[in-house]
């Protein structure tokens, strides 16, 4: 949500509702100074480009991929367990530019700005179209898709988190995520990640008019990374999004 889109909403049917205008504007601001406030950083990264990227020179988009806590550290090859950094070392193609960033030992995704200088840096180096760039992640990374979301709504166009959610410090905000599209999984048997945190984040968005669809699948526990691999929906969704403005 841009500055811009703000001033949209005194022309619509939220001028009705007050409260939940002034929730919404709140939570804009606070996402931008907590982002500007955290300490910014450089994240080691894995880098995957389509095969037809040196002879297509049009833009790309760009799928910001998100690790759980098993991931972390300063060894980019256990990234490639599962996810998207496992099928791409598993030789799948696919019509995006794929970063994936790794999250230091003893940190979280929510403890620096890592994404601002990553972004700057994939931009620049490489063919992005900026109204197409998503974030997705499993787990610990699922909460770190949130998260990105939250912190830079601006830039970003849809999020796919599995099996994540939001801390409770960060449930004011989570009207800033109104106009994000998410599409997310969450096993209705994880005893890892209760699916409640999934269901009050919907729960949040829907009474903001938020934009997400949910998918509870039906007894299935943690390990939903298999959804890479094989629900195409993730991919064909996402790359349907596109920013406005």
């Amino acid at each position: 949500m841009t500055f811009q889109s703000l001033i949209k909403i005194f022309r619509t049917k939220l001028y009705l509702y007050p409260n939940l205008l002034i929730l919404i504007v709140f939570s804009f601001f606070m996402s931008q100074s907590i982002a500007q406030e955290k300490p910014k950083a450089n994240y080691k990264h894995l880098t995957y480009l389509p095969k037809s990227y040196n002879t297509d020179k049009s833009k790309y988009p760009l799928v910001i991929y998100l690790h759980g806590g098993s991931q972390k550290g300063n060894n980019l090859e256990k990234l490639k367990i599962y996810g998207l950094p496992y099928l791409v070392d598993q030789r799948k193609e696919f019509d995006f530019i794929m970063v994936a960033p790794q999250c230091p030992e003893g940190k979280y995704w929510s403890t620096e700005n890592w994404f601002d200088s990553l972004y700057d840096e994939v931009t620049s180096k490489y063919r992005v179209d900026k109204s197409r760039v998503y974030v997705t992640g499993i787990s610990m990374g699922g909460y770190g898709t949130y998260i990105t979301a939250l912190d830079h709504p601006e830039k970003i166009a849809a999020i796919v988190p599995l099996c994540g959610g939001i801390n409770d410090n960060d449930t004011t905000r989570i009207c800033t995520l109104k106009d994000i599209p998410i599409l997310t999984y969450h096993g209705t048997a994880d005893d890892e990640i209760s699916k409640q945190e999934t269901e009050r984040i919907a729960d949040f968005l829907n009474k903001c008019e938020g934009n997400i669809i949910f998918h509870r699948i039906a007894g299935e526990g943690h390990g939903i990374q298999y959804l890479y691999e094989t629900n195409t929906e993730i991919y064909e969704w996402m790359l349907r999004q596109r920013k406005l403005n």
